[in-house]
Parts: C-alpha cells; sequence; structure tokens
C-alpha cells in the first residue's frame, strides 16, 4: 500500500511563488451575451532547470458549460513538459491549457484547477496576462452578473453524474459556518474501540493488553457501508453500526478510512479495489453520498466523526507516473482523467460540510516523498484537490505514515549528521532524502501545507500502529563506525531491508499509543491500520473484494526500482490486505516500543 520511488539526485530547494493575474470575460458558445469575469492564480514550485505550475481560474460571471480554454504568453526560454487535468499545449511561447472532456463547465464562483511541469533556462518569469476563451483577463467582478438561479450548481453534486469534476461548487453551497468545529477533535475526548477489532486482538495471547485502544474503521468497499458478513477483510458491522456502538460506548470520536477511489492505488495490486478508473459517477453517488447521509442523521451531531480520505492516492500522481522509477500505466490514466483530484475533492466537500465531521487527508511519508523533487508538487496537488472541494477548510487536517512502518524518531540519524566526512544523506539508506523520521517530516511538511494556502490552524496526524520497532534489534546508541553506510544501518530505529518496503515487515512493531496532541502542530498520533490487519497476500488468493497479489508482498520476491532492488522483508503467509493475520499481530505486540 506505500508504492516508493528512490531519489537518487538531490535537487535545489524549490521556490514557491504565487501570483493572482486578472482573468477576464468568459465568451462561450451559446453565451455570447453573458455577463463575464475571472481571476487566475498561478502558482509556481521551482528548481534550477524546471518548475512544477499549478492553476486554478475563478469564474466570476455567468456559468460556462459549453468548455473553456485559457491562454498565456512566455517571455522567456520555458517549455511544458507534461500536464495534468487539462491539456496543455504550446507552440513557440504560446501556451493553451483546454478543458478535458470530463470537465467542461464552470458554475459561477466555481472554480477549475489545473498543473503542468515545465523545464526553462535563464529566468522563470510568470506570464504577464491570461485570456480565458478569448478575452484577457482582468479580475474584475462583472457589475450585471446573471442571478438566473437555473443557472446555479445543484447543491447535491452527486444527483447530476455528468456534471464536470473539475470544477468547484461555490462556497455559498456549504451549510458548515466557520468556526463550529473544534480546533483537536482528538483533546479531551475518548476514542471509540471498534468490537470487531478488540475481538480479534483478544484472540492472540496477550492482546488484551492493547484491545482498547482506538483504531479506525476501513470503509473499503460500498459493501462495507451496510457491513460485509461474507468478507474476509471487514466485519459484519456497517457504518451506522459503528455510530450506533460509538454512543454505547460515550465515545468522544470516532475515525472512520475513506478508501475506494476509482482506479484505487494505482501504483500497488493487493490494495486495488473494487472500481475501474473511469467509475467517479458510482464513487460519487453509491460511496460517498450513503455514508455523507448517515454520518449527517441528527443522532450522531454531538460525536466527533474523524475521516481519514483516501490513502495512497494523491502522492502517486505525482512519483509513479511516466518518467519515474516504478510508473505505471493506471497512475496516468488517473493523473490524465482527473478522478483522484475531483473524487478527493468531492468527498471533502460532501463530508466536510457536515459539522461535526473532521477530513484528514493522506500525506504519504517521509520515504515517499521526502526529497524536494516530491515534496513540493505533492503538497500543490493536495492544494489542487482541497480547492476542488470549494473551500480549503474542508480539510481540517493531514495525516502521515498510514499503513506505514517509518520510525517516529530517529534519534541517531539526521540530516545533518555527518560520518568519516560524509553527511548520511549519502548514504544508501537515506539516499539523499530530506528526513529520516517521521515526527520531523510530518512538521515540516505542515509548515509547508500552510504555506501555500491551507488554514493556519491545519493539525497532523501520525500512524503509529506498526513503526515502534523495539526488541532486541532497536539500537540504543549511535555506531562507533566511520564508514556512513555502516554506521546508518547499525543507528536507524527503522529495521526494514528498504525503505521502500511496505507489506507485512518482518520485526516491527505497535508504536507509540494513541495520545492527543503529543508534539507541536500534531494533533495525535493514532492507529489507523489495526494492527494485525494484513497489507495484503503473500501468494495469489483470489477473492471477490478486488485485491490483487502485489509481488511486494511476496517474502521470496527480490524485488524493483521503488526498493532498490531488495528484498522485501515481508512476512509469510498472510492473508488478504484487511483480513485477520494473527502472526503479524503477535509479533507486533512482541517487538512494541514503549514495551508493553
Amino acid at each position: 500500500m506505500r508504492p516508493i520511488p528512490t531519489r537518487a539526485r538531490a535537487l535545489t530547494a524549490a521556490a514557491a511563488v504565487s501570483i493572482v493575474a486578472g482573468a477576464g470575460a468568459v465568451a462561450v458558445a451559446g453565451s455570447a451575451s453573458a455577463a463575464a469575469g475571472c481571476r487566475v492564480d498561478y502558482a509556481v514550485n521551482q528548481w534550477s532547470s524546471g518548475f512544477t505550475a499549478n492553476v486554478t481560474v475563478t469564474n466570476l460571471g455567468d456559468p460556462i458549460s459549453g468548455g473553456w480554454n485559457l491562454k498565456w504568453a512566455y517571455a522567456g526560454n520555458q517549455t511544458v513538459t507534461q500536464g495534468w487535468s487539462a491539456t496543455v499545449t504550446q507552440s513557440g511561447q504560446n501556451v493553451t491549457a483546454t478543458n478535458p472532456s470530463w470537465a467542461a463547465s464552470i458554475p459561477t464562483n466555481g472554480t477549475a484547477n489545473f498543473g503542468f511541469n515545465a523545464n526553462y533556462s535563464g529566468t522563470n518569469t510568470t506570464p504577464a496576462s491570461f485570456s480565458l476563451n478569448g478575452t484577457v483577463c482582468t479580475g474584475n467582478v462583472p457589475t450585471s452578473p446573471s442571478s438566473s438561479p437555473s443557472s446555479s450548481p445543484s447543491s447535491s453534486p452527486s444527483s447530476s453524474p455528468s456534471s464536470s469534476p473539475s470544477t468547484s461548487p461555490s462556497t455559498s453551497q456549504s451549510p458548515q459556518q466557520p468556526g463550529t468545529k473544534v480546533d483537536n477533535p482528538y483533546a479531551g475526548a475518548k476514542g471509540y474501540v471498534n468490537p470487531e477489532w478488540k475481538a480479534k486482538a483478544e484472540s492472540v495471547s496477550g492482546g488484551s493488553r492493547v484491545s482498547n485502544n482506538p483504531t479506525a474503521v476501513w470503509i473499503d468497499r460500498i459493501a462495507a457501508i451496510e457491513g460485509t458478513e461474507d468478507s474476509s477483510s471487514n466485519g459484519a458491522m456497517g457504518v451506522r453500526d459503528h455510530l450506533d456502538a460509538a454512543l454505547a460506548q460515550g465515545a468522544g470520536y470516532i475515525q472512520f478510512v475513506i478508501y475506494n477511489l476509482p482506479g484505487r492505488d494505482c501504483a500497488a495490486l493487493a490494495s486495488n479495489g473494487e472500481l475501474g478508473p473511469n467509475d467517479l459517477p458510482r464513487y460519487k453517488a453509491e460511496y460517498i453520498d450513503p455514508i455523507a447521509a448517515i454520518q449527517g442523521e441528527a443522532k450522531y451531531a454531538g460525536l466527533r466523526i474523524i475521516n481519514i480520505v483516501e490513502i495512497d492516492s494523491l502522492p502517486n500522481l505525482v512519483t509513479n507516473t511516466s518518467g519515474q522509477a516504478g510508473g505505471t500505466a493506471m497512475c496516468d490514466t488517473m493523473k490524465a482523467n482527473g478522478g483522484y483530484v475531483q473524487g478527493i475533492g468531492y468527498a471533502l466537500q460532501k463530508l466536510g460540510a457536515l459539522g461535526n465531521v473532521y477530513n484528514y487527508v493522506d500525506a504519504a511519508h517521509h520515504g515517499w516523498i521526502g526529497w524536494d523533487s516530491n515534496f513540493g508538487p505533492t503538497a500543490d496537488i493536495m492544494l489542487q484537490a482541497a480547492q476542488a472541494s470549494g473551500n480549503v477548510k474542508n480539510v481540517h487536517g493531514f495525516i502521515t505514515n498510514t499503513a506505514n512502518y517509518s520510525a517516529l524518531r530517529e534519534p541517531f540519524v539526521q540530516p545533518t549528521t555527518t560520518v568519516g566526512g560524509q553527511n548520511v544523506r549519502q548514504s544508501k539508506w537515506v539516499d539523499w532524502n530530506q528526513y529520516t523520521d517521521e515526527l520531523t517530516f510530518a512538521q515540516a511538511f505542515r509548515t509547508k501545507l500552510v504555506s501555500i494556502g491551507f488554514d493556519s490552524g491545519l493539525g497532523m496526524l501520525i500512524d503509529t500502529s506498526r513503526n515502534g520497532w523495539g526488541g532486541s534489534q532497536r539500537p540504543t546508541a549511535a555506531s562507533t563506525s566511520t564508514d556512513v553506510n555502516t554506521y546508518v544501518n547499525q543507528s536507524r530505529i527503522d529495521r526494514r531491508i528498504h525503505a521502500g518496503n511496505w507489506c507485512n515487515q518482518a520485526g516491527a512493531g505497535l508504536g507509540e499509543r494513541p495520545t492527543a496532541a503529543p508534539a507541536a502542530g500534531i494533533d495525535a498520533y493514532v492507529w489507523v491500520k489495526p494492527p494485525g490487519e494484513s497489507d495484503g497476500s503473500s501468494t495469489l488468493i483470489p477473492n471477490d473484494e478486488g485485491k490483487g497479489f502485489d509481488r511486494m508482498c511476496d517474502p521470496t520476491y527480490t524485488g524493483n526500482a521503488r526498493n532498490g532492488n531488495s528484498l522485501t522483508g515481508a512476512l509469510s503467509g498472510a492473508p488478504i490486505s484487511g483480513a485477520w493475520f494473527p502472526a503479524q499481530f503477535a509479533e507486533l505486540m512482541a517487538n512494541a516500543y514503549p514495551a508493553l
């Protein structure tokens, strides 16, 4: 569930530039007399010879329904190499971004978002002006816009599957009032203990020592909304059952994992899902809408409902597409069709509109996006998804290390550590990464997210369910070796063969117990991946849940580009992802840190 590319190069620190340019009158077929106005936000994250641009077009005039294009010209030597969520073409210095077929409309006060990568030499000058559908942009609000309510976007986007998924609804659609939610939903509240996980934990000797910890409930297919007695991974309880149980327990908060995107987890087979790459309408109508309806029932209004939104999705669009180590055709498809960005945007909008619901979006982990080339672009695409929801405040925070094994702290291996005249970033294990542990990464990524437009009160979560790495193999002091690779391997807390290994890792242990507000900027340490639930099967196991066999879960597999062609370090005898794996749970308890 954690595809990780290797980055053996260091880039210069990215420069973030946010430019607001006027965008002008909108002329479309069939709307020649429509009042018009719009704005363009052009944000750049650049390095020495290239940059990533993210563009947001806000329509301040009448709705656009017949398609749109945005044009601009570069004054320097910039060349577009790749685009997403729009077709971006270039002729000389002139660039045109045209809507994809699935995103032809922009309602009044709605936005269209797209991005692209480009090379440049000399100075990367921002375009002087933009034009939308042939009219130069000014940024002015029209003085006499159409007031026809029939032109406004539907307050229930799911009722119109043909509506543009790249278009953000007006923020006026959301009934949520600013300031009604608490700053940290974990603070001062008792967490819900899933009775199904508790029973499994207590079926293993010693499991009662940890079985009263709150864990997240995974909704990993449509059937799980109502409960799936015939499933080897989900239990009989559905969403409403868990909410009722939380009320009965007197819990203050409950955690769900929203996890069923079209083309889910495009770079790993073990966690593939039931929806195909073009099933965005089904995702909205059959998955998100029913969840939102249940969570919005009045009897749950006093319960803090925390949603972990779509792990293993947005970062894949940065690291696992064509041109990247181990890039996949499915990731190319999901980047091109906008399914991840728009699906998450829709989920954030529907769930974020509920006054007692808190959305935390998955933000990968340091061993995935810790390199300069991944760090900024991943933050940018997360902003696109938040903007696609109509309001960035629909994101209450982010979570790192979900279902992963990265150590919370690495006291003896920090990016500034030098050994024998070499920085540890030069070691094979660190591989030029800017970060070596999850806490430092999460705090830095929070700072980055706030700097590009997310709310300053943003909170972070860290999944510590399986990153303890205790037991006899845990280092208690720094190595005395002067060889940088030997030093790092003898000193690091994370004992995996390679940081790219993500499936049922041998030697792992339970990490910090769920704790509210443990560090600056961190809302909580959480157990989102319930300890003892498998990451994927060690061998092919036919199933009706759409979960494939990934060789990264096979302990005999010698690897690929994403894990440095190393052994996987996976345990044998594992069932499909989400199913109970008692042998793993026993090992996690044995290697817990802090110890049980």
